[in-house]
């Protein structure tokens, strides 16, 4: 897989620190890359909800979580920018992933807004985003959101910083928690 010689799904799950019988949310799941290893991680008695906009990714995701024999995700057609687009209720995450997303959305505080509605009092939110715009790979220049601006606009929305780390050659990530 091109992503993941980028960044490492597996890896950045590791920083986030999930373990089995946690409920998250993969905000913009795209192929699924940190679904299926969510849901691999949560186990039985976990849960995973992978929301996207467009239908034809939640019907690969929905697909490769049962190829893996993965009963534990959930695929929702949601808006992950609006307030309550997921149409997920309150406090119902652990925590949340959102990964290369950030620069693709147009209302970046709707989107943590969203996250941070979803999330419970003390749930981690992951951001994995580009460093730079690399010969066309990734946003374009004007795309990308330099790590302090991001981490700027989660503390705007409430969240806490708990850790920043590296996430490959082409991105940065770091995790937040609702306070």
């Amino acid at each position: 897989m091109l992503a993941s010689t980028f960044t490492d799904p597996e890896k950045n799950i590791n920083e986030l620190g999930v373990h089995e019988g946690m409920t998250v949310v993969d905000l913009g799941a795209g192929t699924g890359a940190y679904t299926a290893i969510l849901g691999e991680r949560v186990g039985e008695k976990g849960h995973v909800i992978a929301v996207e906009v467009q239908k034809e990714f939640l019907a690969n995701i929905k697909n490769l979580a049962t190829s893996r024999g993965l009963k534990n995700i959930e695929v929702i057609w949601g808006d992950i920018e609006k307030f309550g687009g997921t149409k997920l209720k309150d406090a119902t995450a652990d925590a949340v992933v959102v990964s290369n997303v950030l620069f693709q959305t147009e209302d970046k505080q709707g989107l943590l807004r969203e996250a941070k509605r979803i999330l419970k009092m003390g749930g981690k939110l992951l951001v994995i985003e580009w460093k730079d715009s690399f010969n066309n790979l990734g946003p374009t220049k004007d795309d990308v959101i330099p790590f302090p601006v991001a981490l700027g606009m989660c503390e705007r929305q409430g969240f806490m910083f708990k850790k920043d780390f590296d996430a490959g050659e082409h991105h940065y990530g770091f995790v937040v928690y609702k306070t």
